[in-house]
């Protein structure tokens, strides 16, 4: 089971890789939206917000998100780690129910670039 800084270190990672993105994918990220992902088996969430084609931590918390964020994540610790590291496809994880991803249908159509 990944830790909560495992976990951390790979929505870095996400944010890294989305920073550095170019074409379609860099125009996805340019969104600026709240964002949040629930570590299902740590119950812990990290909150933030996507800007600048960044993701941004601003806190940890420990159970579901506090608030509804106009971007939300669900889904295991090692699944966060596997997707980030290209070993889990993120439409197989999704369809799986995996992951969880809900968004506005606009967002939804944008963020598909980055998936």
């Amino acid at each position: 089971m990944a830790t909560i800084e495992e976990c951390r270190a790979a929505l870095e990672k996400l944010s890294d890789n989305m920073q550095s993105a170019e074409g379609d994918v860099r125009t996805a990220a340019a969104l600026d939206r709240s964002v949040s992902c629930h570590i299902t088996d740590l119950d812990v969430t990290f909150v933030g917000r996507l800007t600048g084609g960044r993701i941004k931590v601003a806190d940890t918390v420990q159970g579901p998100p506090p608030e509804k964020a106009e971007i939300r994540l669900a889904m295991a610790g090692d699944d966060l780690v596997d997707l980030v590291s290209g070993e889990l496809h993120f439409a197989k994880a999704w369809a799986s129910g995996r992951v969880r991803l809900e968004a506005g249908f606009g967002d939804l159509l944008r963020l598909r670039k980055l998936l």
